[in-house]
């Protein structure tokens, strides 16, 4: 009876490890932010970091169901850049007919979430109808994207017209009751991301596919619809951030997103969210958003080390937390 109590308790003791692991991680560079620097903790400071960390952030929740059905996506920042573009390019162009007003930035919106949606789509159908691996498909489609804003740009910069940037300016600074809107519109795609993966079938579906795609099919779960509705999700998160975005420089170029697509892959997997896919949190992936952020915003404002090594640094994050999930699978 001894043993086999034993052997109930130890997985317990397993997973609040592992879900402790990344709340105790930011924790702990808040502490770090405090002692090094007396204006971390001001307001100013922590919705300057949530606002920034909001782009990537709401393309990391679209990328929390991928992985989690066990596929990835490497285009998403280059997508970003050239739906920011697409956007640019839309919004200048109507502004002689439409005139100077909310329309052209409405009908600008739509352009983006459309765009982002349909790179999501075209990634969506060559894995799933092509049958080519996420890791290809995505890698080529990253290439893609990037030579085709700086095509669009002429290997410069895409700009908005000025007097129109400054009417879609308040979609990146305008707040409400004080808290700027790409952390509001960050808020909610988590809030109702987590509702999606935990409490509904198709976040069920995901995990299952992502831990046995054979197992899945045999209970009857439509495995290449879910795959595609997951690359269609993410695609129209990176629309929806890019949207916010915009407004943020104006501007669009290829430079645009750069390594946004490791900051998004680490934010799922310092959360908690297995590589390899059968399992995923939503939760866990904002505070991995939150801890890039923060060790951001720490190197900023100390000079420890240079913000040039950030991606040096994400991309040890990355290998540690694969690392620490390996090890924490050998022990369950």
């Amino acid at each position: 009876m001894t043993t086999v109590d034993t052997r109930k308790a130890a997985p317990r003791r397993s997973v609040n490890l592992h879900a402790i692991g990344p709340l105790a991680a930011l924790v702990v560079l808040l502490l770090i932010g405090m002692a090094l620097n007396d204006n971390f903790l001001s307001y100013s400071n922590l919705t300057n970091v949530l606002a920034r960390s909001a782009f990537i952030g709401i393309i990391a929740v679209g990328m929390t169901f991928v992985i989690t059905a066990g596929g990835l996506d490497l285009s998403v920042g280059s997508m970003a850049a050239f739906v920011a573009g697409v956007m640019i390019l839309s919004m200048n162009a109507l502004l002689p007919t439409m005139g100077l007003g909310v329309g052209v930035i409405l009908v600008g919106i739509l352009v983006g979430l459309l765009s982002g949606l349909f790179g999501g789509a075209i990634n969506g159908l060559l894995i799933t109808r092509g049958r080519i691996e996420a890791f290809i498909v995505t890698l080529g489609t990253m290439g893609i994207y990037r030579s085709l804003i700086t095509w669009l740009a002429d290997g410069g910069t895409l700009s908005l017209n000025y007097e129109l940037s400054g009417v879609y300016r308040p979609v990146y600074y305008g707040t409400v009751l004080g808290i700027s809107w790409p952390i509001l519109v960050f808020a909610l795609v988590a809030i109702g991301g987590e509702i999606v993966m935990r409490h509904t079938r198709f976040g069920r579906h995901c995990a299952a596919i992502g831990s046995n795609e054979q197992v899945a099919k045999y209970s009857a779960v439509n495995v290449m619809r879910v795959r595609m509705a997951t690359y269609l999700l993410l695609g129209i998160l990176v629309g929806v951030a890019t949207v916010m975005y915009v407004p943020r420089l104006g501007s669009a170029s290829a430079a645009t997103g750069v390594l946004w697509e490791l900051e998004a892959i680490a934010a799922v997997i310092i959360g908690g969210t297995m590589l390899k896919g059968g399992f995923g949190r939503v939760w866990g992936t904002v505070v991995g958003v939150l801890i890039l952020g923060l060790i951001g915003n720490i190197l900023n404002l100390t000079d420890l080390v240079s913000p040039y090594l950030n991606g040096a640094i994400q991309g040890v994050i990355i290998i540690l937390a694969v690392v620490l999930q390996r090890g924490g699978l050998k022990a369950h």
